[in-house]
């Protein structure tokens, strides 16, 4: 797809953080912290919480400021399909389903995509949340031209729990 306004975005830009309403920072932080193993890097009073991962001032932010209490969007409505983590490696996204399972939060898929291989589920305010890792670029399905080829076939669990045993 060409760009018709200029030069393409410079390749070095990446998606920085993502800010979410959430009706209990208490139970977001259970869930981002507790269940995904991100650490709180701060509290912005009672309405609002940051976490990362690695030290950075904050990959994901929480706050309640118009959401205090408040439910998912109804079905059908636009907003946030889901917000993607990616893992450094296989092996660190099997740790991240090791501690899914064990914190009780059930997934609602887990697919393999030919360039990555991700997970799927919601957090508690029910945004959808995709844990992944990408393959080496050099691995990726590609046509007999050249041109990028994902798909979606089911992800073997076992075969991925495998790469960190118990």
């Amino acid at each position: 797809m060409s760009n018709s306004v200029g030069e393409p975005i410079d390749p070095g830009t990446r998606i920085g953080h993502v800010h979410l309403k959430v009706a209990d920072i208490e139970r977001a932080l259970a869930f981002y912290c507790g269940a995904l193993g991100f650490e709180l890097t701060q509290r912005y009073g009672a309405g609002a919480a940051f976490v990362s991962a690695g030290g950075y001032h904050h990959h994901i932010g929480l706050n309640t400021w118009d959401s205090r209490g408040g439910s998912p969007p109804p079905p059908g409505s636009t907003g946030l399909y889901h917000l993607a983590i990616v893992y450094p490696t296989r092996k660190a996204l099997a740790n991240a389903l090791r501690r899914l399972l064990a914190a009780g939060v059930p997934l609602e898929g887990a697919s393999d995509h030919g360039v990555s291989e991700a997970l799927y589920l919601r957090d508690p305010d029910g945004n959808g949340v995709e844990l992944y890792w990408d393959r080496p670029l050099e691995l990726w399905p590609r046509t007999h031209d050249g041109q990028l080829a994902m798909y979606t076939q089911s992800l073997d669990l076992d075969g991925l729990l495998a790469e960190s045993p118990a």
